[in-house]
């Protein structure tokens, strides 16, 4: 997940239809984490990268804090997400034949500029930062 949603979502539900890679789910779905706020599927988010500049869930989220930086779904960060989908944190989605969807099995595409301090501390994205 290059991007997470934190508790300052209010539901509005303006970033999900922006995901071009169809990462948000609703607080309602079955397969989301988190209670009352949307969430960022960690193992689809692409950050944009291709679709554009900046994360476009963030041009259209209203809310100042409800979308912040995370560690880029790679390699690196495989024990980061393991850890956070035990913890509860992530819900990794589970392939049949090949197991639980870490950065092991499918590594993401991330925007490497952003630094590794701004991801480490959620720090806000685009017009918030």
């Amino acid at each position: 997940m290059a991007v997470l949603i934190t508790d300052e979502c209010i539901s509005c539900d303006a970033c999900a239809p922006e995901c071009p890679v169809a990462a948000i789910l609703e607080e309602d779905n079955e397969k989301n984490p988190k209670d009352g706020i949307l969430y960022v599927k960690p193992e689809s988010c692409v950050e944009c990268v291709g679709h554009a500049d900046e994360p476009r869930c963030v041009e259209a989220c209203p809310t100042e804090g409800a979308i912040v930086w995370d560690m880029p779904y790679t390699m690196d960060f495989n024990e980061y997400y393991k850890d956070g989908n035990e913890a509860g944190t992530y819900k990794i989605r589970e392939h049949k034949k090949k197991g639980l969807m870490l950065p092991e099995q499918k590594e993401q595409q991330f925007i490497a500029e952003i630094s590794m301090s701004d991801r480490e501390s959620h720090a806000n994205i685009g017009r918030w930062a």
